[in-house]
């Protein structure tokens, strides 16, 4: 959350992509769950704490030691998985990101989720490029979220500092990255329910509907 001292013009929009650009994490819950389920029946909701991370981080936490040799079938299915998902664009994103952009805003898709991940989305949406300035991804940066970095990182492509920028977020890492960036949040309760995502966030929406740019600068200028 920006604080007081920092108030600038609002200049960049960064988007993280699964629930927040896509309407895609219900499917993603029903993918992990079942992996979860399968490898780590002795830690149920293990799929909700993984949210928001790299899948290099989630192997990390549930697929080293003995598991470490069932990475590779993981991948092939989540491969499988991602090539036939729906990817379904929140309501009213296309309509809300173009107006931003055409009221001089720049935009960025901040995501966890990796290149190869990445061209599924351009192929099944040969537009989605034209709707960014920049594309984040998981290989662009260290510390995956909660860590402010890949925000950070975000900024400074544009070449700007936090006091600049509005995050979109809807998982509890994300929303936490966004806070540690010390910069606007805006919740999505896509993923969470509204009582999860309203004290990590400064405002709380539950899709683009009636969401445009005057309505964006106006809760900007009243943090």
């Amino acid at each position: 959350m920006i604080s007081d001292n920092k108030r600038e013009t609002l200049r960049a929009a960064l988007f993280d992509l699964d629930g927040v650009v896509f309407d895609t994490e219900p499917q993603y819950s029903v993918f992990w769950g079942e992996q979860c389920r399968r490898y780590h029946p002795e830690h149920p909701g293990l799929e909700n704490e993984i949210k928001g991370q790299t899948l290099d981080q989630i192997f990390e936490m549930g697929w080293s030691g003995p598991l470490f040799s069932e990475r590779q079938h993981v991948v092939e299915r989540l491969n499988a998985f991602e090539a036939q998902m729906r990817l379904d664009y929140v309501a009213g994103f296309e309509t809300f990101v173009d107006d931003l952009r055409r009221h001089g805003l720049r935009t960025a898709v901040v995501t966890s989720s990796n290149l190869v991940k990445m061209s599924a989305v351009y192929q099944k949406h040969p537009e989605f490029k034209g709707l960014f300035d920049a594309i984040l991804t998981s290989e662009d940066f260290a510390e995956s979220k909660p860590s402010p970095d890949c925000y950070l990182r975000a900024a400074a492509r544009f070449g700007l500092g936090r006091e600049h920028c509005v995050v979109f977020e809807d998982s509890l890492n994300g929303l936490r990255s966004g806070q540690a960036a010390e910069m606007m949040v805006v919740g999505l309760v896509t993923t969470n329910p509204l009582d999860k995502v309203k004290p990590l966030s400064d405002y709380q929406i539950e899709n683009y509907i009636d969401f445009d740019y005057k309505k964006l600068n106006q809760l900007w200028q009243a943090i």
